[in-house]
């Protein structure tokens, strides 16, 4: 299996991480709000400051998701980190405030940019 790096986001405080049912939208949950960024680009083009942290696995989407229950996984509490964790087509990993979003198979290579949240 041939993994590619798609994009770094930068987002503090991650919390958890999910992606909407067409694999379009990656939502992101952190202790400063939601972010949703357009996989298709990369741009966050939705913000949130309101705290609205998971329940049972699953968010509240914002922007074009707004309404929508999105399933998400959750960073681990014990590290502050998520290790290549699968989030739809994506395969995410968080660090000291680095969103790295892979995928895994034949989309096409995206030079890999620093957004911040």
């Amino acid at each position: 299996m041939t993994v590619m790096c798609l994009t770094q986001l930068h987002v503090g405080g991650l919390v958890a991480v999910g992606v909407d049912p067409s694999g379009r939208y990656l939502l992101t949950i952190s202790h400063s709000g939601r972010g949703v960024f357009d996989s298709s680009t990369w741009d966050r083009i939705a913000r949130d400051t309101d705290l609205a942290y998971p329940v049972d696995g699953e968010a509240v989407g914002i922007g074009p998701l707004e309404g929508q229950t999105i399933p998400v996984k959750e960073i681990d509490y014990d590290t502050s980190t998520l290790t290549d964790t699968v989030v739809g087509p994506f395969v995410v990993s968080y660090t000291e405030g680095d969103v790295i979003v892979k995928s895994a198979g034949t989309q096409p290579i995206v030079a890999p940019s620093r957004r911040d949240d």
